[in-house]
């Protein structure tokens, strides 16, 4: 990589100064004061009626708050009836069902969201709306603190569940056609919790045509498959996507030998029992299937031809603002320097495990096995994907701006996936000097992109003959790439399993 000699933090110290006072909470919609703060709880107007929340940290919060019915067994989501009393939303609602060791946590019922809004007020705030991580089997909308935006960068922050694993994305289209959409559940639910927050949010001091979608991981995989599903147009104005692209999505043929070996599991052979069969005994089944590197890529979104209609690297989206990258060492959070490299990428990547496995033997004349390793899953889980869709997205007009985090905090192969998230959410604990300042510049990058669509001035867009991306490290530096890995061989979907 060669710099082109622009200095991130001295060329934009200034604009990164983006932190706004506490807003007090307006007089809109008063209750009964919140024991914990002693201010009056807030009380907001939804289309399905009422509901009180409390305040934290001089920010209004609403939790646990039911954006869809609950749901049917794979059934897409169904907007939520209206309630007389008004609603308690203090509490968080249930996660999705997940595997919990031999155990399961969550409950089927697990369609909520959170709001933090600084004010129920008409300020119109640009709104960001975060979608978790988990290998699309584990985690909740909970796992991240919606007062990191609120409190502070006058944002309205919304987090969300939707449903995981088998419950989310097991295929079964050919069983009745009622469950046509099954494989794209935990996407339709996104899409629903979307249009909740579209017709409601003005009602939360946001704006419904300023909505960031953010997601890491599993969430950024799941939010560009929202992005190129015809459903969700209109509901979003930009989008975040930190480790993850459109590799998660697979193809019908991929997603039933992935249920028959859910089936085999379970020691059934006839799938028309699985909407009847007790949730935490079809989950427990999935937690084993998907036990070890490989249940990473296991389950996800599928082109089913109604909810994803069109390969998705050659959908049209309309101006969407996209900030998008991954992490130098992404891999090195998956594999140790004692694993069976062999085994493990067979088992990530199954029919196309001999493109990496070719990629990984090739590393080995210069590196280690465990660096070649590291190497090998960060460009086929990850980079390589990004990339693709970065080129597609810019090629088809889209602003588009890509980051690669370095920072290794003296560890040899130490900016490992997620790791980027403490300094973009938790700014505040970081531990000293260097990363003090990481933490307020990637977090003052994300809250100028939520706020106005561009990351920063002077930061380049993307574009393939000029590949210039901002490296995030103990200082920051946007450099042109002088490669940009593709694999021309790799399928589009890290998963194939025919």
């Amino acid at each position: 990589m060669e710099s082109i000699g622009l200095s991130f933090r001295a060329a934009t110290r200034g604009a990164l100064a983006v932190f706004f006072g506490a807003v007090a909470l307006g007089t809109a919609g008063q209750a009964p004061a919140d024991r914990a703060s002693g201010q009056p709880a807030p009380v907001a107007k939804t289309a399905e009626g009422y509901i009180r929340g409390v305040m934290e940290n001089g920010v209004a919060v609403f939790k646990g708050v039911p954006y869809a019915q609950p749901p049917k067994r794979f059934m897409p989501p169904v907007t939520h009836e209206r309630w007389g009393d008004t609603l308690n939303a203090t509490a968080f609602g249930a996660s999705a069902m997940q595997p919990a060791g031999e155990k399961t946590m969550g409950s089927e019922n697990c369609l909520y969201l959170n709001v933090y809004t600084p004010a129920l007020d008409n300020r119109r705030r640009a709104v960001v709306v975060w979608v978790h991580g988990g290998s699309m089997t584990n985690g909740s909308g909970r796992g991240m603190n919606g007062h990191a935006f609120a409190d502070k960068d006058d944002i309205v922050a919304v987090t969300i569940n939707y449903r995981l694993g088998a419950l989310g994305f097991l295929y079964m289209g050919d069983v009745d056609k009622k469950y046509a959409q099954s494989g794209n559940l935990g996407l339709l639910d996104v899409v629903a919790a979307l249009k909740w927050i579209h017709a409601n949010i003005t009602a939360f001091g946001g704006d419904p045509d300023r909505v960031t979608i953010m997601g890491e991981s599993a969430g950024a995989k799941l939010l560009s498959a929202v992005m190129v599903s015809p459903a969700s147009k209109g509901l979003y104005r930009q989008a975040i996507l930190e480790s993850g692209s459109v590799q998660c999505i697979r193809d019908t043929v991929t997603a039933l030998h992935e249920r028959a070996r859910l089936l085999r599991q379970l020691g059934i052979g006839d799938p028309r029992q699985l909407p009847t069969l007790p949730a935490d005994t079809l989950i427990r089944a999935q937690g084993r299937i998907c036990d070890g590197l490989g249940g990473n890529s296991q389950l996800g979104p599928v082109y089913d031809g109604i909810t994803i209609t069109d390969d998705a690297y050659k959908i049209h989206l309309s101006h969407v603002p996209v900030l998008i990258g991954t992490n130098e060492d992404e891999g090195a959070a998956f594999i140790g320097p004692t694993a069976d490299y062999d085994y493990a990428m067979k088992d990530l990547f199954r029919d196309n495990a001999p493109f990496a496995l070719a990629y990984y033997r090739r590393l080995l004349r210069t590196d280690t096995p465990y660096a070649a390793a590291v190497k090998t899953l960060t460009q086929y889980m990850y980079q390589m994907h990004a990339y693709r869709f970065a080129q597609v997205l810019s090629d088809d007009g889209n602003p588009v701006w890509m980051y690669r985090y370095r920072y290794r905090a003296g560890k040899p192969l130490g900016a490992r996936h997620g790791n980027e998230l403490h300094y973009i959410w938790d700014a505040p604990s970081a531990a000293n000097g260097v990363e003090k300042q990481l933490a307020l510049d990637m977090h003052g990058v994300w809250v100028n992109f939520i706020k106005t669509g561009e990351p920063l001035p002077r930061w380049p867009r993307y574009y393939a003959r000029t590949p210039q991306v901002m490296i995030f490290d103990t200082t920051d530096t946007v450099r042109m790439l002088t490669e940009v890995y593709n694999d021309p061989a790799f399928p589009s979907a890290v998963f194939v399993l025919h």
